[in-house]
């Protein structure tokens, strides 16, 4: 799979399409997106971890060590952990997140999917989840894999990524229309 028929791109495009390459051969796809997702979640729950990440006080050896750390910790080996040393080691670690979301868009044109980001005012319950899947199932003819985030400020409704189609159902965004309506007119 080549760079250019991908819609991932820079630094973290580059690095997702050659770890994808590597565990297409190594017949590794599902553990390494498994991986890759838990590593994420991390990130995501860490203040710490992503100050880690994003922080260039840290030398490339600290960065190194300290996710060689995480990564045991958490379980993970062989391709995954050594792609993250060598991300750290390349002072790359900064683009990590945007790297692993790279691996999953290239994992979801891989399996005939279509990721699509979603952002929730709450968090989805099971059905709703379901409901939107079934629909934008519908709507695009693939299967859609749902990348789930919550945005309190919305204050309600959703916002729907697909490539680069939005979807924008918001409250905040029906309430800043009728803001601009309301000025308009008067």
């Amino acid at each position: 799979m080549s760079a250019e028929n991908t819609n991932v791109s820079g630094v973290a495009g580059r690095y997702a399409t050659a770890l994808f390459e590597l565990a297409e051969e190594a017949g590794a796809i599902d553990q390494v997106a498994s991986e890759l997702t838990a590593i994420g979640a991390l990130i995501d729950e860490s203040d710490d971890l992503t100050r880690l990440v994003r922080s260039p006080v840290f030398s490339s050896e600290e960065q190194e060590r300290a996710m060689g750390a995480i990564l045991e910790k958490a379980g993970i080996t062989g391709i995954t952990e050594n792609f993250v040393k060598l991300v750290a080691k390349n002072r790359r670690l900064f683009a990590l997140p945007g790297m692993i979301a790279g691996f999953a868009r290239l994992v979801a044109r891989h399996r005939g999917e279509v990721a699509a980001e979603v952002i929730s005012a709450h968090e989805l319950g099971d059905a709703e989840v379901d409901a939107l899947s079934a629909a934008l199932k519908e709507s695009l003819g693939k299967d859609v894999q749902l990348d789930r985030k919550v945005d309190p400020s919305l204050l309600g409704g959703l916002v729907v990524r697909v490539g680069s189609r939005m979807i924008d159902t918001s409250l905040r965004t029906k309430l800043n229309s009728l803001k601009i309506a309301m000025k308009e007119v008067g």
